[in-house]
Formats: C-alpha cells, structure tokens, sequence
C-alpha cells in the first residue's frame, strides 16, 4: 500500500505540470500521457520504494525466522541460524555473527543499489 500511495502522489503531482499541460494542448490522449511523459518520470520513485521493500522483507522474515514464526525449521534462514545461534554465544561466537552480518550487508547493498538507480534515472 504505501508504494501504492507513493506512486499515485507523484502522479499526481506530475499531472500538473507544465510539460504535461503542453502535451495536452497538442491533442495527445490520456494513455500516450500517462506511458510516455508521467510513468517515465515516476519510475524513479518506484524502484526507490520497491528496493526499500525488499530490505524490509528481509528484516521482517529474519525477525521471524528468529522468533520461531517464519519457516519450518527444516528450511535455513537467517534468523533461524541466528535463533539457533543463542546457545552457543560463549563458545562459537561466529555462529551468530555471520548470519547477522549477511543480513547486514544485504541489506545495506540492496539499499545502496536502490539509491544508485534513483540517481541514475
């Protein structure tokens, strides 16, 4: 939902711009609005929006995982090594930071991809 409401306000912030009013003026319809001038200029605020939602899904499937309310325990995630983890804090330390470090770096790259793309486009 909120890529939804994120998408449908720079539509309609775009919907009033000039260049949108020129293109209107010259007879095009709606949909060669809509494909060519305004989805062009909000695809840079659904990219950001859509990387930003994957970080989160991972967070959110790892917290999970941890809690013991995502997966079956049969299946490796993340958070299950890291729920798995606890008890050998003192003596395997590495059985926990690793894990948490991958969720880490995901993460933080797929956010930096996310930004890159944004600046780009």
């Amino acid at each position: 939902m909120s890529v939804a409401r994120l998408v449908r306000g720079a539509f309609l912030q775009l919907k009033e711009r000039e260049f949108v009013s020129a293109v209107k003026s010259l007879g095009a319809g709606s949909p060669r609005i809509i494909l060519l001038h305004i989805l062009p200029n909000v695809f840079n605020v659904i990219i950001v929006a859509a990387t930003l939602s994957v970080g989160n899904a991972i967070i959110v499937e790892s917290t999970l995982s941890f809690l013991g309310l995502g997966f079956p325990p049969d299946i490796p995630t993340w958070g299950r090594m890291l729920y798995e983890a606890q008890d050998y804090l003192t003596s395997a330390p590495y059985m926990a930071i690793f894990p948490g470090l991958a969720i880490f770096l995901t993460v933080l790259s797929i956010n930096y991809i996310g930004d890159g793309l944004k600046d780009s486009l």
